[in-house]
C-alpha cells in the first residue's frame, strides 16, 4: 500500500486480487483498485475507529471520480467515514478491459465470455471480498451514483448482511423492465429534454439543423479519426441529462462553422470539443456493456436502443430535415454504429454484437428479499431524470421495505456532484430517520 497526502486528506492506494468468476474462486484472478481517503485530522489512531463508506461510480465503465482535496460530497463523508473510491472491475486502475487489452483474451467470443463477468453481480461480489478484508467482517455503507445505485440494489438483493446503510443518487433501477421497456420509456424523456433546451436557447434549433444538414451531405472526420455522422452528432444530446449540460451544448453549437475558401466548414475547435464528448476511449465498457446491465434472462437485448428508436420516427434526422420538422438530439443510447464511428470501439464491434445476442443472463434483483429488507436505505430520485426513469425508480422504491426517497427537481442526474454535501446530508438524515 502507498500512502500520500492532499490538502485536507490522507490517501492510501489499495489493490485487491479477486476471482474473475466468483463461482470459481480458485480460477483466474483479476485486480480491483480502491483509493482510501481519510480526513487529515483523523489519520492517526482515530482512523481505525472510523466506519467505512464505499462509493460506486455511475456507468458502467467509469472509474471512481478523482478528487483533489475534500471536494463536493467527499468533504461531508470524511467527517465520519473512511471512504473507499472503488474502480469497478475493468475501469480506472483496475485490470483494464479495452480495445488494447481484450485481444489478449482471444477471439471476440472469448472476449464476450470474459466481459459477461463485468456486470453488477460480479461487482457486488468484489465488494464483499474487499469488505471482509478491510473491515474484519463489519458491514459498511454504500453510496451508489447512477449505475452504482443499480449495483447497490443488487447488493441489497444478494448480500444485505454486508450493508450498514445504502445511499442511492439517481440510480434506482426497475426490478423487472426489459431493455426494450427501458428505452421505450427513455425516448419521450429525451424529447422533453430537447424541447426544454430549445425553449431556453431557441437559436440552437437552426444551428443544430444546419450542422445536421452539413453532415448529411459530406463525410466529416474528427481529429482522432472518428467519424462525425449525423447520428453521432445527435448523440451529443447525452449532455442534456446533466445539471449544466444544456448550457454546455449551447456553447458548443454557437461556434460550429468557420468560413473557408471552399465555403462554410465545421471549425477545428468545434470538432475537437465534439470528439471529447463523443469518444469512448476512456470508458469503452460503457458502450460494450450498456444494454447488458438491463438483461435479466428474458432473452437477448439485441441492440434495444436502436430497435426501439424506430418506434419514435421524430428522431430520424434526415426525415426531420426533409419535412421541416424539429431536429432532435438523442441521449443515453448505444447503437451498432457507435462501433463504426469511434476508433476506440471499432475493434470491439463483434464482441459487442455477441453480447447483444447473449441470452443466459442471470437475474439481478430479488423482489422477495427486497420486500423483506432491513437495511436502512435512502434514495435521491430526480424529477424527469433523463438517464434513469423516474416512474421506474419510484416503483422500485415502493418495493423495497423501508426505503425512503427524496424526490426533487432541484438537480439533474448528477445531483450528488452538483449538490455535494447537502445531498449526502439529506440522504444520511433520511436513512437515519432524522428528517
Amino acid at each position: 500500500m502507498t500512502t500520500y497526502r492532499q490538502p485536507g486528506l490522507v490517501l492510501t492506494d489499495h489493490r485487491f486480487p479477486v476471482p474473475l468468476d466468483h463461482s470459481r474462486p480458485d480460477g483466474e484472478r483479476i485486480e480491483v483498485y480502491g483509493r482510501e481517503l481519510v480526513a487529515s485530522g483523523r489519520a492517526g489512531k482515530d482512523r481505525e475507529q472510523l466506519p467505512w463508506l464505499v462509493y460506486l461510480e455511475g456507468g458502467p465503465g467509469f472509474g471512481a471520480r478523482r478528487f483533489v482535496g475534500p471536494q463536493a460530497w467527499l468533504g461531508r463523508a470524511v467527517r465520519e467515514y473512511r471512504v473507499l473510491l472503488l474502480d469497478q472491475r475493468g475501469t480506472g486502475r483496475s485490470t483494464p478491459a479495452n480495445r488494447q487489452t481484450l485481444p489478449l483474451r482471444g477471439t471476440p467470443r472469448e472476449q464476450a465470455d470474459y466481459l459477461a463477468h463485468f456486470r453488477a453481480d460480479s461487482i457486488v461480489k468484489d465488494c464483499e471480498t474487499i469488505r471482509r478484508r478491510l473491515t474484519g467482517g463489519a458491514p459498511w455503507t454504500v453510496l451508489g451514483q447512477s449505475f452504482g445505485g443499480f449495483c447497490a440494489t443488487h447488493y441489497l438483493s444478494t448480500a444485505p448482511e454486508g450493508l450498514e446503510t445504502v445511499l442511492v443518487t439517481g440510480g434506482l433501477p426497475s426490478l423487472d423492465a426489459t431493455a426494450d421497456e427501458v428505452y421505450r420509456a427513455a425516448y419521450p424523456r429525451i424529447r422533453r429534454k430537447n424541447e426544454a433546451h430549445f425553449a431556453r436557447y431557441p437559436q440552437d434549433a437552426e444551428r443544430a439543423r444546419a450542422i445536421a444538414a452539413h453532415l448529411l451531405d459530406r463525410e466529416v472526420t474528427l481529429p482522432g479519426g472518428g467519424l462525425l455522422t449525423v447520428e453521432a452528432f445527435q448523440s451529443l444530446g447525452i449532455l442534456l441529462g446533466s445539471g449544466d449540460g444544456t448550457h454546455q451544448l449551447h456553447l458548443l453549437l454557437e461556434h460550429a462553422f468557420v468560413p473557408t475558401p471552399g465555403g462554410p466548414a465545421l471549425a477545428d475547435a468545434f470538432l475537437e470539443q465534439v470528439q471529447a464528448h463523443l469518444s469512448y476511449a476512456g470508458h469503452p465498457l460503457y458502450a460494450v456493456l450498456h444494454e447488458a446491465i438491463y438483461a435479466q434472462g428474458e432473452g437477448p437485448t439485441d441492440w434495444a436502443a436502436e430497435r426501439v428508436r424506430g418506434e419514435f420516427p421524430e428522431f430520424d434526422a434526415a426525415s426531420a430535415l426533409a419535412g421541416g420538422g424539429p431536429f432532435l438530439f438523442t441521449g443515453e443510447t448505444v447503437h451498432p454504429w457507435h462501433f463504426t464511428t469511434d476508433p476506440a470501439l471499432r475493434p470491439l464491434r463483434e464482441t459487442a454484437s455477441i453480447l447483444a445476442e447473449r441470452e443466459d443472463w442471470d437475474r439481478l434483483y430479488d423482489p422477495e428479499r427486497l420486500a423483506a429488507n432491513e437495511v436502512p436505505v435512502a434514495a435521491a430520485v430526480y424529477h424527469d431524470d433523463m438517464y434513469v426513469d423516474t416512474d421506474h425508480s419510484l416503483e422500485t422504491a415502493s418495493a423495497v421495505r423501508g426505503l425512503r426517497t427524496w424526490v426533487t427537481d432541484e438537480f439533474e442526474h448528477d445531483g450528488v456532484r452538483a449538490g455535494g454535501p447537502r445531498v449526502l446530508d439529506r440522504l444520511l438524515s433520511l436513512a437515519r430517520d432524522e428528517a
